[in-house]
């Protein structure tokens, strides 16, 4: 069976009973589920060379197709019309995690053409449309994927590299599924071992490479070729002939620090660069420093205040000055993150403008600067409250326009129906944190439930990171919803995870303080840090009712199977948890690892896994099960965050469905659920201690 076949019906299955999971649910909540579901992302932000126009992709989940429809625009940058639509985007290129990996059009010399890389029917090629709107056309056509590619400086030759071909990958995994596969380091022991996970567009077989999982095959060195747009023809080339690729740290001399990002102003040759000294977790020092060219050794370091002991996230060069454009995403205050100018000659640094949420070139989750023009940024914007847009920010005054809201239904909904109220709290020994608060009514006289949310606030709230608790759906269901910022991470694990059971005592105090939640009935959830600070808070507490979570703790099950990775892994299990081999350090283990206090776990835990990563924690997932404990699903085909929206879909309502029940006593009359609620009924029979009161 071939690739394109199996995601083909991997996907329709998915689709099957598509209104089930809407049926006897409330208009009013069934919406606003689905609207999160359907929320337009913006992305890969790129201005023309004449700074006059500004081309982004759109991606928006499709429920009914169980994929993501993409489309890409071009608009004036003064916002004197509205987005003209180009072209069809393709498949969503996804960066190994889940989310989509972001990918700039380059433009023509003239601005008249952007070019992008697609994926339609599992074939990655180069495509180009005319910013009129007049035309758009496939350029390449080959037996591989294209991998990368630029234009020579007048536009008129397309360099792109290639790997091996689509067939050739086909026949390796055919050809291990015969064979068996050869267990090694690169192998994922904890996931499936053929086609276990989209890759370009198709379920592809996967292996681990420098922590990335990447397509068999793409060892394989970049084969490059040179098309002449002019004649059509296309040639090979020599590795001499190879075109300059942007700058890489590995271009760079070596420096004070690390080199986490760069910029280069092609005009000049200056690189931008952020440097930092590394940290078990967290986040480095930030230094923002400028290198005069690729063989400068000298760094020109940014030293006024707002450069200073931040968390720059983003640097740009501003076109024709000698300006940097950098960004700092502020973990104290409401105001989420800034944007200031350095002028690197007179060391000068300005603001730009100042937000309650994000401003970028579209990243939700990771760094991806704005597009600059010497007048102005184009960036994407959105707070907890309001769903993502596009905006021009005036370089000099800071004026923000929006220029494109493709969300704005969903932005007076939740406007109309939905508070959200920054909130600030100290814990016991006086750390600060902060959150995002969605208030609820009172009912019969009592205050709302609470449900916590823990680890990363940013942008537009659909459930935190990796979008899995619907908070504005819960406010509206009754039950009050708090996402929490985690404080600066330490280094010693057990002291992270104790912080944030103590950000979390820290904030129903308050919020019970204020009448504004029911401190007997509170729930909690979290992705990846988020699991572990969730089962931790369990574990240690008495705080409550119910929990769920996505992700695997560590557990020597998943030591085990990681193990293979070597020195490599080993480190890691060192820097991060402080923990060597069970026989190194077992009593580091027995306080850090759940699975030796599966009794202590008296909470119901709902568990919504991805595929790739479940079976880390069987040995902590089973015992929960056997005992009524835990109520399991596993998602096929997911990463990290999952990603196809069927699922998403069904991960909100079941969240929904999970905390009506524990924390409201409330059941949905579907039908179709009966089963979901017998074994949650049976669970409450096993856990006396959490009895509704």
């Amino acid at each position: 069976m071939s690739g394109k076949i199996a995601a083909g019906t991997v996907r329709a299955l998915a689709c099957a009973g598509l209104l089930g999971l809407l049926l006897h649910v409330p208009y009013g909540v069934a919406a606003t589920i689905r609207q999160l579901v359907d929320v337009v992302d913006i992305k890969n932000v790129s201005i023309s060379p004449n700074g006059r126009l500004v081309a982004f992709r759109t991606e928006q989940a499709s429920i009914e197709r169980n994929t993501y429809e993409t489309v890409w625009y071009v608009q004036p940058v003064d916002g004197t019309s509205p987005p003209r639509r180009l072209a069809e985007g393709g498949e969503m290129l996804s960066d190994g995690g889940g989310s989509s990996k972001p990918e700039l059009p380059v433009w023509s010399s003239d601005g008249k053409w952007i070019f992008f890389r697609a994926v339609h029917d599992a074939r990655i090629e180069v495509w180009r449309a005319a910013v009129d709107g007049s035309r758009t056309e496939q350029l390449t056509y080959g037996t591989a994927n294209v991998r990368t590619f630029s234009l020579n400086p007048d536009g008129s030759v397309l360099y792109y590299s290639v790997g091996a071909t689509r067939q050739a990958v086909s026949d390796a995994e055919l050809a291990e599924y015969g064979q068996g596969v050869h267990i090694d380091r690169t192998v994922m022991l904890g996931e499936t071992l053929f086609r276990s996970g989209f890759q370009d567009g198709r379920l592809a077989t996967q292996r681990l490479r420098g922590g990335v999982r990447l397509p068999l095959l793409s060892d394989v060195p970049d084969h490059w070729k040179a098309l002449n747009l002019s004649t059509g023809v296309t040639t090979e080339l020599a590795s001499d002939q190879h075109p300059a690729s942007p700058v890489k740290v590995a271009d760079l001399p070596d420096i004070d620090g690390v080199i986490s990002r760069v910029a280069e102003d092609r005009s000049t040759g200056r690189i931008a660069m952020l440097t930092g000294r590394p940290s078990a977790v967290g986040r480095p020092s930030v230094v923002l420093a400028m290198l005069r060219s690729r063989k400068s050794s000298r760094l020109v370091k940014c030293t006024a205040e707002p450069c200073t002991g931040k968390q720059i996230t983003d640097i740009v060069w501003r076109p024709g000055s000698d300006e940097i454009l950098f960004t700092v995403s502020e973990r104290d205050g409401e105001l989420q993150q800034s944007i200031f100018r350095w002028n690197v000659v007179t060391g000068d640094v300005l603001p730009v403008v100042r937000s309650r949420g994000q401003i970028t070139g579209g990243g939700r989750w990771g760094p991806e600067p704005c597009a600059a023009s010497a007048s102005a940024l184009v960036c994407v914007a959105a707070e907890a409250d309001v769903p993502p847009r596009l905006e021009r920010i005036d370089l000099e005054s800071g004026s923000r326009t929006v220029l494109f809201a493709p969300n704005q239904m969903l932005a007076q909904d939740m406007k109309e129906f939905v508070r959200v109220r920054f909130v600030t709290w100290t814990d016991a020994q006086g750390r600060r944190y902060t959150g995002q608060f969605y208030p609820s009514a009172a009912k019969d006289g009592r205050p709302p439930p609470l449900f916590v949310v823990y680890y990363r606030c940013t942008g537009f709230l659909r459930g935190s990171v990796g979008d899995e608790w619907p908070l504005a759906t819960f406010a509206r269901s009754g039950i009050a919803a708090l996402c929490i910022n985690a404080a600066p991470l330490v280094d010693d694990a057990a002291a992270r995870y104790q912080q944030g059971l103590s950000s979390v005592e820290g904030a129903v105090k308050l919020l019970a303080r204020e009448g504004a939640i029911d401190p007997t009935r509170v729930g909690m959830g979290g992705l990846s840090f988020g699991s572990e600070v969730t089962v931790w808070t369990a574990m240690h507490s008495d705080l409550l009712r119910a929990i769920s979570v996505s992700s695997p703790v560590v557990t020597p099950m998943g030591s085990l199977m990681m193990s293979l990775g070597g020195e490599e892994e080993h480190s890691r299990m060192r820097r991060y948890w402080q923990l060597g081999t069970l026989e190194e350090t077992p009593g580091h283990w027995r306080q850090l690892s759940p699975t030796y206090h599966i009794e202590r776990m008296r909470t119901p835990v709902l568990m919504q896994m991805p595929e790739q990563e479940f079976r880390y924690s069987l040995d902590f997932i089973v015992p929960l099960i056997r005992r009524h404990r835990a109520d399991v699903y596993v998602f096929p085909h997911e990463q990290h965050q999952k990603s196809q929206p069927r699922h998403k879909l069904a991960v909100y309502q079941r969240n929904l469905d999970w905390f009506r029940f524990w924390l409201l006593g409330e059941e949905d009359a579907d039908p179709a659920k009966a089963s979901q609620y017998a074994t949650w009924r049976q669970m409450r029979q096993n856990l006396p201690a959490v009895q509704p009161h």
